[in-house]
């Protein structure tokens, strides 16, 4: 039996291209640019090539172009000159060619060399991020097989979990992982590079991790902040029954943040249940507890 092409909500079409969601419902009103279906409950439902097609139109926009010029051209020379645009934007470009050829060995020497020249937070952002958002740009565009995706993740995301894994000892602990059905990993790495770089001690459990097996966790290693990381809407939505009650089920005193994309849209709802949204850097200790920030490990201890 097929199974039916995916489709996504309106919430997720604006994560996954940059524009707001009251962007794009005027550029359907006004330059039918894409005209989504109608679910059964009125919502709108985007197709892949939909969806491809508006972050032509994003990038595009960003570099200068206006939308009611561009909705007049054909489809197929939107998305050609998009593809252009990502291939002209280059520290980033042989990453891209080493991916497209499936030539691992390549793309390792040159993770490597940019890690090791770089340094782990400059990497992060310099490489690590734009590097993800043009290969999801190639991708959408069905320019970039999904196997190259995932040579480039398997080479990356090790990179990243090598590095922070070597980093400092010292600092709380952040313990950190994806939420139920989470397979993205990049941008979630990215960001602890930075919590470390701030001054974490980061523990990173993995993606796709059952909440009730990272609260166990928690009471194990008795963090000072828990982090999750939603890449979609519909994952979070699948998860937030779990998500409002999580944050009592922790440790007396352990914070719990929540980020993605995946949160644009329950924000309030995740901050009403105790989440915080943005992690910063550590917070000093009260001066009566600081006496007590380490056990006879010398582990640091809440």
């Amino acid at each position: 039996m097929t199974e039916s092409p995916r489709t996504y909500g309106i919430q997720e079409v604006a994560e996954l291209t940059g524009l707001g969601t009251a962007r794009l419902r005027a550029w359907e009103r006004r330059y039918d640019v894409v005209r989504p279906e109608r679910q059964g409950n009125g919502y709108r439902a985007y197709t892949a090539p939909q969806v491809a097609l508006l972050r032509a139109f994003a990038r595009l926009v960003r570099a200068g172009e206006r939308i009611g010029d561009l909705a007049a051209q054909p489809r197929d020379a939107v998305l050609a000159r998009a593809e252009v645009a990502i291939g002209d934007e280059s520290p980033i470009s042989p990453f891209i060619e080493a991916i497209r050829g499936y030539d691992r060995a390549r793309l390792e020497e040159l993770v490597a060399d940019r890690l090791r020249r770089l340094g782990l937070q400059r990497f992060a952002t310099e490489v690590v991020l734009p590097l993800a958002a043009q290969i999801g740009d190639l991708w959408t565009l069905g320019k970039l097989p999904i196997a190259s995706e995932h040579l480039a993740s398997e080479v990356v995301v090790h990179a990243l979990k090598g590095a922070i894994s070597e980093g400092p000892g010292e600092g709380p602990l952040l313990m950190a992982s994806g939420l139920p059905g989470e397979r993205h990993e990049w941008g979630l790495l990215a960001t602890l590079v930075q919590a470390q770089g701030d001054g974490w001690r980061v523990q990173y459990l993995g993606p796709d991790l059952p909440l009730d097996e990272v609260i166990q966790a928690a009471w194990t290693v008795r963090p000072a902040a828990v982090a999750l990381s939603a890449s979609n809407a519909a994952l979070l939505e699948h998860s937030l029954p779990a998500l409002n009650h999580f944050v009592s089920h922790l440790p007396p005193g352990v914070r719990a943040v929540i980020g993605g994309r995946g949160t644009a849209s329950a924000g309030n709802n995740l901050l009403r249940h105790g989440f915080e949204t943005e992690l910063g850097p550590p917070r000093p200790l009260p001066a009566a507890d600081a006496a007590f920030s380490r056990d006879s490990h010398g582990h640091a201890t809440l």
